[in-house]
């Protein structure tokens, strides 16, 4: 059976095992051999990073047309109307693509999330609110452009589920083994 270690990649890290330049990479909280992330998340990002050594299961996780989903908690600047959510459900123009439909809906910020380190910048006069979308895709920086796209920027990004795996009870920095669930992946 394949190895699966789901890892919650804090703020700032390397989706890779050699660092550049000193900073933190995933090498400095994993210390199994032989695994490799199936996708990646952009520095700036947080959340559920699926590793594997099975390239096999690591093909099937990545690959698109699998429509493997993948949840995201996305802090945005104002407070969408159900116009830019409709916008976000229907799929958007980026320019180099167009996002498939998704489902895109507001939540309330969710219940013990940790804090971001550094914390996100806070203006007094600007609200924000937490986006809950799951996407069938990944481009690069798809969310953060999606976000943008209908005029509220993502202020702070948690990839919180990949198929059938989630972040339930692991804090930051912190990994563990997961079973591989074949018929979900």
């Amino acid at each position: 059976m394949a190895t699966v270690i789901l890892f919650n990649k804090p703020y700032g890290v390397l989706c890779q095992f050699t660092s550049a330049a000193g900073r933190p990479c995933l090498k400095d909280f994993v210390p199994v051999r032989g695994v490799y992330s199936a996708g990646r998340l952009d520095t700036d990002s947080e959340g559920l990073l699926v590793l594997t050594g099975d390239g096999a299961l690591q093909a099937r996780i990545t690959e698109p047309r699998r429509k493997l989903a993948k949840t995201y908690w996305a802090q945005v600047e104002g407070l969408p109307a159900a116009e830019a959510l409709g916008a976000l459900r229907g799929g958007l123009d980026l320019g180099d693509f167009v996002s498939r439909p998704c489902m895109a809906r507001r939540i309330d910020e969710p219940a013990g999330l940790w804090p971001r380190d550094p914390p996100i910048r806070k203006r007094v006069h600007i609200p924000t609110a937490w986006l809950e979308m799951k996407l069938e895709e990944g481009k690069n920086r798809q969310v953060r452009r999606m976000t943008a796209k209908i005029g509220h920027p993502t202020l702070r990004l948690i990839r919180w589920a990949v198929g059938p795996w989630t972040l339930e009870g692991l804090a930051p920095g912190k990994w563990r083994e997961a079973e591989v669930l074949e018929k979900a992946v």
